[in-house]
């Protein structure tokens, strides 16, 4: 599972020219499942998340997490971030999880960061989503499981 988190100062979500999530400070997520992935991975992302301390405190060092700045987050299911471009110029997305797959393992991992406390919504899985991110900072970080 991979996540790439970006600290935000707003984010939003639109389907079919719809708003369907937007936040103001916090974190977009965005998340893919690969083969393989399980529970596991999703429980151990969703609490590395909560408690990374990427949020800046009185003194400017990155001292707090989303939960200490009572931030949200919001959660996009993205198959792209398994793209192979080894070889040619089409990317491979072989070595991402199929949509029966995924699908509960992003459900499952935004369970368990609400569990940790973090309001979260998300966006649609499997639809053509707009995505607004004001990365503050720019602070974009890389987790993987």
């Amino acid at each position: 599972m991979r996540a790439l988190i970006q600290r935000v100062s707003h984010a939003s979500v639109t389907v079919d020219q719809q708003t369907i999530s937007s936040i103001g400070k916090g974190l977009l997520i965005l998340l893919g499942v690969g083969h393989g992935d399980g529970v596991e991975q999703a429980t151990f992302l969703a609490e590395k998340v909560a408690n990374l301390r990427i949020f800046e405190d009185e003194q400017g060092k990155t001292n707090l997490s989303v939960l200490d700045v009572k931030g949200e987050a919001i959660v996009v299911s993205q198959f792209t971030l398994y793209a192979n471009t080894q070889k040619g110029r089409r990317p491979s997305f072989i070595e991402a999880a199929l949509p029966d797959v995924a699908e509960p393992l992003v459900n499952r991992f935004v369970e368990l960061l609400r569990g940790h406390g973090v309001p979260t919504q998300t966006g649609k899985f499997g639809a053509h989503m707009e995505v607004e991110i004001h990365n503050d900072g720019p602070v974009t970080i890389w987790l993987e499981k």
